[in-house]
């Protein structure tokens, strides 16, 4: 897809850039704030077990665990 600069555009190619735009976001299906997120709040108390941002990373596993300290004499 080619980068288009829109300042180089004319009016009538914006107006028509922006038509083709609402043209695609009015075939989108809305959904109520609501519903959208407690679907959103089942799905990550779904997963929150296995999250790891949530339950962390056991110090056994975790790859980043400082092997020793360092020591300048």
């Amino acid at each position: 897809m080619p980068v288009i600069n829109v300042d180089d555009l004319t009016d009538l190619d914006k107006a028509k850039m922006e038509v083709e735009q609402k043209k695609k976001e009015i075939k989108l299906e809305r959904w109520l704030t609501s519903k959208c997120c407690e679907e959103l709040k089942d799905y990550i108390q779904a997963g929150e077990e296995e999250d790891i941002l949530v339950k962390g990373i056991p110090e056994d596993k975790n790859p980043f665990k400082e092997k020793g300290g360092c020591v300048i004499c």
